[in-house]
């Protein structure tokens, strides 16, 4: 599930760099916000403590908290802006960027790690969920 989170966002910021009318940006960069900040919520609430106390980690879960605390740095500095010229173009790029980086660690370091420890994968995915459909209709 938060794979396909990770590819979700990543379409969201592909279809950003190809959309030049103003109001389509501010839609994909409202719908970025919210899934960039429901995604962060649900890893933080859920996803990190397990895999801290699953793999009795130090390193990977700081370091993507800390992550997450420059994405929400940069979200609130295009939440509910109208996209006005390069410097907001250059921060959803930069945004964009970080994102990745953050994805591929997780992707390439955390969860292959999380894959092959006794962490119930079922039972996090179906909290998950249910945590996912609970913000979304907060944030929606």
């Amino acid at each position: 599930m938060l794979r396909a989170d990770h590819k979700h966002v990543n379409e969201l910021f592909e279809e950003y760099e190809k959309a030049r009318a103003a109001t389509k940006k501010k839609d994909l960069v409202t719908q970025i916000c919210i899934e960039l900040t429901v995604h962060a919520q649900l890893e933080e609430e859920i996803f990190y403590p397990a895999v801290k106390k699953a793999l009795k980690d130090h390193e990977l879960v700081p370091e993507a908290t800390v992550e997450h605390d420059t994405l929400k740095n940069l979200i609130a500095q295009v939440k509910d802006v109208e996209p006005n010229g390069e410097m907001f173009d250059a921060k959803i790029k930069v945004l964009s960027e970080y994102v990745k980086h953050h994805v591929k660690e997780e992707q390439n370091e955390m969860f292959p790690k999380v894959e092959s420890s006794k962490l119930d994968m079922i039972e996090l995915g179906a909290q998950i969920a249910t945590r996912k459909d609970e913000l979304m209709i907060k944030f929606a």
